[in-house]
């Protein structure tokens, strides 16, 4: 099992705004490279960026997380599972996927993270992966064609593996 990393490091995240030169135009980049420390954004790390960079305020770096999806407020796990529900995959059954994947692993209603910080889940617009409908991916990794069947057996072997 894995601890999800919570005490924020200010030492790395004062590299990596010196890496981007205080610069609020990498403000986007920096935030990346934040969350891919934490696996989402802090909220100390969001206001540390604001009050860091000249021009900006924690408020200001809040409104940008809050905007853009790629960025999380939420701790994520391990293995990021994003099921596409866009026109194609939708049509040739992604819910019943996602539904299926969510039976497994149960999480607290409203959160995405399963509370042992093993798995986290969302829907994505699109994966731009239609042709091979519906798909999951899963820390990157595209897996093509899913039913609810092939899915479980996915999340069995990665528990498994973490045993």
């Amino acid at each position: 099992m894995t601890e999800l990393k919570t005490k924020v490091d200010f030492s790395q995240i004062d590299e990596i705004l010196k890496e981007y030169d205080y610069n609020k135009t990498n403000l986007i980049t920096i935030l990346q490279k934040v969350q891919a420390i934490y696996r989402y954004l802090p909220q100390e790390a969001i206001s540390y960026i604001g009050k860091n960079i000249e021009g900006l305020s924690p408020a200001t770096v809040y409104g940008v997380v809050t905007f853009y999806a790629q960025f999380s407020l939420e701790p994520k796990g391990k293995y990021e599972i994003k099921v596409c529900d866009g026109t194609a995959c939708h049509v040739r059954g992604s819910m019943p996927v996602l539904e299926a994947i969510r039976k497994k692993l149960p999480m607290e209603k409203g959160k995405m993270t399963t509370p042992n910080g093993m798995f986290s889940i969302e829907t994505v617009s699109c994966l731009g992966a239609c042709s091979i409908a519906p798909a999951i991916v899963i820390n990157e990794k595209v897996y093509p064609k899913m039913t609810p069947e092939a899915a479980i057996i996915i999340i069995d072997t990665l528990l498994k593996e973490n045993e």
